[in-house]
């Protein structure tokens, strides 16, 4: 669309909290310039900090001979709640804050989206590998011949009211949806087609308190689901609870042959099965929906691709056309990215491992690499990223309180490491210096970025950098 379209928010006073600069903030203010709101933006952070996103959306309201945007940067004003219409928050803003209660209507990218959307909704939501697996839903989804065009956004890092606008009868849309964004919605919302649940493992506890309170939002993503739907869940714990709960139809995934409908994968290097009832597949009937080998490494990737393969299948894609799709997904950035390699050492950015389940999987995808690892706390349980490190080559310690309690149970365990480096170049010379022909490298934090990083993406994206500098000097 270009210029304004006057009629959805026409004179409409609307607060966006939470500029950030991942986009998602940036992506929920140039829709509602757009659609000609009166809008006001506001954020902790200041102006120095926010400088890149503020800039682009002036250009781009400039662009569509929109109103000027009202900034207030540094702080909140409470006044500036109480007179919107409406309020639209980014989902890192706790739902009990007192600005929020001020306000007449609560909203975000998500809710708004959901509201005016017409296409199929794929939902994609766990601790980790929901970005992988929304990634290869959406892949699959665009390489289908004869089918509707796809769209990918939400907790990735692109907010769908960006592409709103675009939507036609056909499309199909994939979002991924944190504990937050959908702990945010209204009863009714979302209504997936198919909801996606990866690996739940606890996170956020320095929000949440407690996993119940975690998982609770995690269930939102089938609670308004019907029979007409399916639910995707891992054969655990915490995924038998979901599919016993859930209205879809349930399919498990893991690597045990499965009693009812889902997918397994009989050994670890092998390929990956669907057992039917599950789109054009028969009762107790089985076809190969993950080749043996796939551009993606690691048995947790295998398993990721199952879950997507599983909704791909419900969603009426024929079972070779997932499997050679799941085999040439290619993964996505800051996800056990390989970027570079030099005098035979492969290197790899999975800055988003930001628990240490998450970079113990790369310790083992990745068989005996040098690991960069550490960074902040969020109240977890380090132990499983220690017992993994064990069988890495060697360990390099980013400085942060997540290092501070990793470095003892490494002591223990008589793990060797290098560090706590306070400066990411120091570690990087740390790991070149450890690795040898033939081996990898690996960014795999377990820990937040807060302190050293603006955040995790600013931190994977200066460790590749880092590392092109100091190999190519």
């Amino acid at each position: 669309m270009s210029g304004i379209d006057r009629g959805r928010y026409a004179g409409s006073r609307a607060l966006v909290m939470g500029l950030g600069l991942h986009g998602g903030g940036l992506g929920v203010a140039r829709f509602l310039a757009r659609h000609g709101a009166e809008l006001t933006v506001t954020d902790l952070r200041g102006y120095d900090v926010l400088r890149p996103s503020v800039e682009a959306l002036n250009e781009f309201v400039a662009g569509i001979g929109g109103r000027p945007v009202r900034y207030v940067l540094g702080s909140h004003e409470a006044r500036d709640f109480a007179e919107a219409d409406f309020v639209v928050k980014n989902p890192g803003v706790r739902p009990d804050s007192p600005f929020l209660a001020a306000a007449r209507r609560v909203e975000t990218d998500i809710s708004l989206f959901l509201a005016h959307s017409s296409a199929r909704l794929t939902a994609v939501t766990g601790t980790k590998g929901k970005s992988f697996t929304a990634s290869a839903i959406h892949f699959a989804l665009r390489e289908a011949a004869g089918g509707g065009r796809a769209f990918l956004g939400g907790n990735i890092t692109v907010s769908p009211l960006g592409f709103l606008d675009e939507i036609e009868a056909g499309d199909d849309v994939v979002l991924e949806l944190s504990s937050w964004q959908l702990g945010d919605l209204p009863p009714g919302l979302p209504k997936p087609r198919v909801a996606v649940i990866t690996a739940i493992m606890a996170d956020h506890l320095d929000r949440y308190g407690g996993m119940d309170r975690y998982v609770a939002d995690k269930r939102v993503i089938y609670r308004a689901q019907d029979g007409g739907d399916a639910t995707i869940a891992g054969d655990d714990a915490w995924g038998r609870s979901f599919l016993g709960e859930t209205a879809g139809r349930p399919y498990s995934y893991g690597q045990k042959r499965p009693e009812g409908p889902g997918a397994f994968v009989p050994e670890p290097g092998g390929p990956c099965f669907a057992k039917g009832p599950v789109g054009s597949l028969g009762p107790g009937e089985t076809a190969r929906i993950v080749p043996a080998d796939t551009a993606a490494p690691g048995l947790h990737q295998k398993m990721n691709l199952m879950a997507a393969a599983l909704a791909l299948l419900d969603l009426g894609l024929p079972a070779p056309f997932v499997s050679d799709c799941m085999g040439r997904f290619p993964g996505i950035e800051h996800r056990l990215e390989f970027f570079y390699e030099k005098d035979g050492v492969r290197f790899y950015n999975d800055t988003a491992a930001t628990i240490p389940e998450a970079a113990a999987a790369a310790v083992r995808a990745l068989g005996s690499p040098v690991v960069v690892t550490g960074g902040t706390d969020k109240k977890l349980d380090f132990s499983p990223l220690a017992g993994a490190l064990a069988e890495a080559r060697a360990v390099v310690l980013l400085s942060g309180t997540g290092s501070d309690k990793l470095a003892p149970l490494l002591d223990t365990a008589g793990v060797r490491y290098s560090g706590p480096w306070d400066s990411l170049d120091k570690a990087v010379a740390a790991a070149i210096a450890a690795a040898i022909p033939g081996s990898s490298v690996v960014l795999s934090p377990g820990c937040a970025s807060f302190g050293m990083f603006d955040n995790e993406f600013d931190r994977g994206r200066k460790w590749k950098t880092a590392v092109m500098m100091k190999n190519e000097r």
